[in-house]
This record gives C-alpha cells, structure tokens and sequence, in this order.
C-alpha cells in the first residue's frame, strides 16, 4: 500500500532533513548544556542525550509527514522478523572482521595523504575514549538511529523515485557527508553501500542495525585494543589472520547472496 508522502524526501529534501538534524542537535546540546550540572551528567552522557532528543523530534515529524508507523519503517518485508535474525545475522557477522581490516587499509591510505589536524585527533580520541556514554552511543545509538534515518527514511523514499543503483548510492554519499570528516566519509560511503543493498535486498532495518553495530563496536574494541593508529593495528595483523577474515567474509557473502538474489518489490 502506498504511504502518504511516499515520495518525500527527494534528495534536496534528505539533504535539508540531515542539516535540520545537525541544527536540531546543536539547539538541544545549547539548551542542555546549562543543565548538565543539574542532570549530573558527564559530556558523553549529555551528548547521548542530545542525539536521542534531537532524532526524536525529527523523526515524529517525518513519521508524521509521511504517515509510517514505526513497525513499518523497521520491517515491511514479507519476511517474518524471526526468519530474519535466524537466516541473515549469522552471515552478516560473518563479514564484520574482513569488513574491520578492509576499513582499516582505507583509513591507513587516508591518513598517508591527508594526515588528521590535532584537531581531529583530538575529536576522535574523545570521542573513542568518552567511556560507557560514548560506548552506548557509537555501538548502539549510530547504528539504530542512523539506520533509521539514512535506510529508514532517506533511502526507502529513494527507491520509490530513482533507480536501484542512483538511489543506494546517493544515500550513501548522503551518510557519508553526514560524519562531516574526510575520514569517516570514506567508510560511510563504502559500508553505507552495503547497507544500501542490504534494505533494499530485505525492505527491513534489522540486517542493517545488526550489520551497522557490529562494525561499530568491532571498531570500538579494537581502538581500545591498539590506540594508536590504524597503521600500527594492520601491522600487527598476520597473514593467516586476513585468509581467515577474507574466507569467512566469502562465505557469508555467497550465503547472502544466494538468499537475497531475487530483489524484493519496492514498498
């Protein structure tokens, strides 16, 4: 059945929808930030908060506007949600530690040719470091409310209006410009691919959450692992290591291959 406002956002309107976020997120954080000793609550923590209640307010307008209820934007697939956990996480798992390695080279590459800014260091350093805050919000907070957003809203509205490939891509780039980084625009552009294909493979954000948060808390663990830079975490990284991530990567993606080759209808 046809939503109302099936069309919206196009993609200017995506664009607008992901600065009205920004804006929306730099207006709490304003109003919050004289209360944070009153809520007790550590920058992390009201940071979390201010993405929570920024995305809230964004989303019950969008939900509104196109008249999708949340059950809907998480799961139109004719696909049970049981069916989908048992038959698809496994293999999505599967390719997270080729998929962290992979990343890593691209990151590595990055910085040879554009080294960070103390800046930036700084900024990813607290942000990996912020402790459970941080944690809650880059290993479970990002990935279900970006999903939301980017496969949820940006892209489910694509599909209706470009074609399969413009629509997954632009969404990505889309999710790429949104980490407002060199760095972390060049990941969001390659996994966002994949989580592109992914939704519009199963019409379903339960992959893409699954997928999206084991590579975030994958990434997560291992900057704890090895602070220092991705350079120094790939030398590390044997030989058998990359055989083994790559096979099991293989294996996961024929696996989903085989159970997403036929394209579901658009929804």
């Amino acid at each position: 059945m046809q939503k109302e406002n099936a069309s919206f956002p196009t993609v200017f309107q995506a664009l607008l929808l992901v600065l009205a976020l920004f804006l929306c997120e730099v207006l709490i954080g304003a109003l919050l930030r004289d209360m944070r000793n009153i809520l007790q609550l550590a920058r992390p923590e009201l940071e979390a908060l201010v993405i929570v209640l920024a995305n809230g307010l964004i989303f019950a307008t969008v939900m509104h506007l196109k008249g999708l209820t949340y059950p809907d934007l998480f799961h139109s697939s004719q696909v049970s949600v049981k069916a989908t956990f048992v038959l698809l996480l496994p293999p999505i798992f599967m390719l997270i530690p080729a998929m962290i390695l992979c990343m890593s080279v691209v990151q590595e590459l990055l910085l040879r040719f554009a080294p960070m800014s103390a800046w930036e260091e700084a900024m990813f350093n607290r942000m990996m470091d912020g402790g459970p805050g941080a944690v809650v919000a880059i290993c479970i907070l990002a990935p279900v409310l970006e999903e939301m957003l980017f496969r949820g809203i940006i892209l489910r509205s694509f599909l209706q209006q470009y074609s399969r490939r413009q629509a997954i891509v632009s969404s990505a780039l889309l999710f790429g410009c949104a980490h407002l980084n060199l760095y972390q625009f060049a990941v969001g552009l390659l996994v966002g691919v994949m989580l592109g294909w992914l939704y519009e493979r199963t019409r379903s954000l339960i992959p893409c959450i699954a997928l999206h948060g084991a590579y975030n808390t994958g990434i997560t663990f291992l900057y704890w692992a090895s602070p220092t830079a991705s350079e120094n975490v790939l030398q590390t990284v044997t030989p058998g290591t990359w055989i083994l991530s790559l096979t099991v990567a293989a294996a996961g993606s024929l696996a989903l291959g085989l159970m997403l080759r036929q394209r579901r209808p658009a929804s």
